[in-house]
């Protein structure tokens, strides 16, 4: 089969296309227009997936991608969507580590939960405590069953307490429920502030009509989401498409070749990539791309670090286990993608106490002229200011940006 060559411009274009930094989504974001709770449900849709992460420096990683393509959106729309009753949208489970997804995907997840519940694919302290303690396993089961939904802290089995300082300091009941989870038994009924997990059992929680889909086959599944990774990314390697779900190469290389059999992928060549690449078969590719938007480190756009080197030229690394004297850009850096480019990195708190977003620092990127970017830079700060509910915006004398950046912010700011 003969490869198609694309040029770097062009794989930028498809691939910011495909995680939708294009079309009329993101032109109402630059107008400044609402974004519904139906605009959220076909972003995340098209996305395929939502990481969800501890870190609240600025906001729940999950809220960003969202505030990215559309703006000033209600997160508690995201809320609905994800833990709103039977009708809901989206599930918890593990996709790209620990995830939200489109609920259409669980039926493709079952194999993965199959796995799980053998022992395999799955932590190995959690596989071995599978392995030992089946009948904890089933007693938590059954007391969800029963009493559901509860948090862990609230299963009646505590006795064994919390270990020390080892496998997180989880209680054996917490070990159990969280197999439950992987198995796919059990699942997130909502959360309790930003990090408790409310659990019942799956088939109390999911749509009935997602719990009367026919379990694909391991091959099915895997293609599906492949399928849904190439059209999520546009233009892809075969490590990038495998990564957007974490699949093993042994499961996902095979069924690669069936897609490009089938025609739904094509090899591609990418001018400046060494590894080879597929397009997918439906990709768009824009004839410009107009976006002004900053991205959270665990947005699908850039959580893979050689991708974005490849796209875009940036060595995008999360910074927050480096210490502080090593940083190179900050804490919590968000990179500013800017048309087609990543232009800048701020380093960015929400400082709630204070009511403002503090830009702790603010650097461009080489062969950038610092003074194409600050406007544009300045309004979305703006608008990020906007979307947290904060006053006002604080810049701190930090990076090549700073000076131009606190001059250009308005009186108030």
């Amino acid at each position: 089969m003969t490869s198609r060559t694309l040029s770097l411009r062009e794989a930028r274009r498809i691939a910011l296309a495909a995680q939708g930094f294009a079309g009329a989504g993101f032109a109402m974001r630059r107008a400044g227009g609402p974004s519904s709770r139906q605009d959220l449900a076909r972003l995340v849709d098209r996305l395929g997936v939502l990481q969800i992460d501890s870190v609240n420096i600025i906001a729940r990683a999950h809220t960003l991608p969202g505030f990215s393509r559309l703006g000033d959106y209600k997160t508690a729309d995201l809320d609905v969507l994800a833990y709103g009753g039977r009708k809901r949208r989206l599930f918890e489970y593990w996709g790209h580590e620990a995830s939200l997804l489109p609920v259409a995907l669980q039926p493709l997840m079952r194999w993965r939960m199959a796995r799980a519940a053998s022992g395999a694919g799955i932590y190995t302290g959690l596989a071995r405590f599978g392995r030992e303690r089946p009948d904890l396993i089933r007693k938590v089961a059954r007391e969800v069953d029963m009493r559901g939904p509860l948090a862990a802290s609230e299963l009646s089995d505590q006795a064994s307490g919390k270990g020390p300082g080892g496998w997180w300091g989880w209680s054996d009941a917490k070990r159990a429920i969280e197999w439950l989870f992987w198995a796919g038994e059990v699942t997130t009924f909502t959360r309790r502030g930003a990090f408790e997990r409310v659990y019942d059992l799956s088939e109390r929680v999911l749509p009935k009509a997602i719990l009367d889909t026919p379990t694909p086959s391991e091959a099915e599944a895997q293609r599906g989401l492949l399928r849904r990774s190439a059209a999520a990314l546009g233009v892809a390697t075969e490590r990038c498409l495998r990564d957007y779900y974490r699949l093993d190469a042994a499961d996902a290389r095979p069924r690669l070749a069936e897609l490009v059999e089938a025609g739904e992928l094509l090899p591609v060549t990418v001018r400046g990539w060494e590894r080879p690449a597929y397009l997918w078969h439906e990709a768009q590719m824009p004839r410009r791309i107009g976006a002004s938007a900053l991205l959270a480190p665990f947005d699908p756009l850039i959580w893979q670090r050689e991708r974005t080197e490849e796209l875009f030229g940036a060595r995008v690394r999360l910074e927050i286990y480096t210490p502080a004297h090593k940083r190179q850009h900050g804490y919590y850096v968000l990179p500013f993608l800017m048309g087609e480019r990543i232009v800048a990195r701020l380093d960015l708190k929400a400082d709630r106490q204070a009511g403002v977003l503090a830009v702790l620092a603010s650097h461009s990127e080489p062969d950038i002229a610092p003074e194409s970017i600050i406007e544009p830079l300045a309004a979305e700060l703006a608008l990020m200011a906007r979307w947290l509910g904060m006053s006002g915006i604080r810049i701190l004398p930090r990076g090549d940006l700073a000076a131009a950046l606190a001059g250009s912010m308005p009186a108030h700011a």
